[in-house]
């Protein structure tokens, strides 16, 4: 099978039963496929190892995956990617964002694309279809340290961060 779709049917299969935070409930799936979309499709990157990593970005923080699951069916260097995009949510919350802005600059290329796709997808989707449950606020905070988590990416693709400073300028 192809690698990519490999990853797209072990991905929907793992989140099979999430759903995203606004008012439809949308399944949990379209993000990480809008990912590897942004990537492929406005970044106009085509590496595969980029595009199967961003399908796969959140199975093992939000999944039961585990990194030797990952490494089985995608191989170390698709796996590596995937964990440095990967919270560790035994840590509070407060302290996973202070990390990702902290490590943002210090990650692999293939890792900031990905960081940098699921930002921009993030924010489109707070702008357009936000969490039902956040107040301005909230949304507005999380504006902020995306942006601050971007900042630490700078330099890797031109273009996506133009795409992410567009939808920045859109702002709850």
């Amino acid at each position: 099978m192809n690698p990519l779709i490999k990853a797209i049917a072990f991905a929907a299969d793992k989140h099979r039963n999430q759903r995203r935070k606004d008012a439809e409930a949308s399944p949990y799936i379209n993000h990480p496929i809008a990912l590897a979309n942004v990537l492929a499709n406005e970044g106009n990157l085509s590496e595969e190892a980029v595009l199967i990593a961003a399908i796969l970005h959140d199975t093992i923080e939000d999944t039961e995956t585990t990194a030797d699951e990952l490494r089985q069916h995608f191989g170390n260097a698709i796996t590596t990617i995937v964990l440095e995009v990967t919270d560790d949510k035994l840590l509070e919350k407060a302290e996973r964002k202070r990390l990702q802005v902290e490590h943002a600059p210090h990650i692999s290329r293939e890792a900031k694309l990905v960081k940098l796709a699921d930002k921009i997808c993030n924010l489109r989707d707070i702008t357009t279809s936000p969490p039902t449950k956040w107040p301005l606020e909230r949304k507005q905070a999380y504006f902020d340290w995306a942006k601050a988590v971007v900042d630490g990416l700078r330099g890797v693709n031109p273009a996506l961060e133009y795409i992410f400073d567009g939808a920045f300028g859109r702002r709850p």
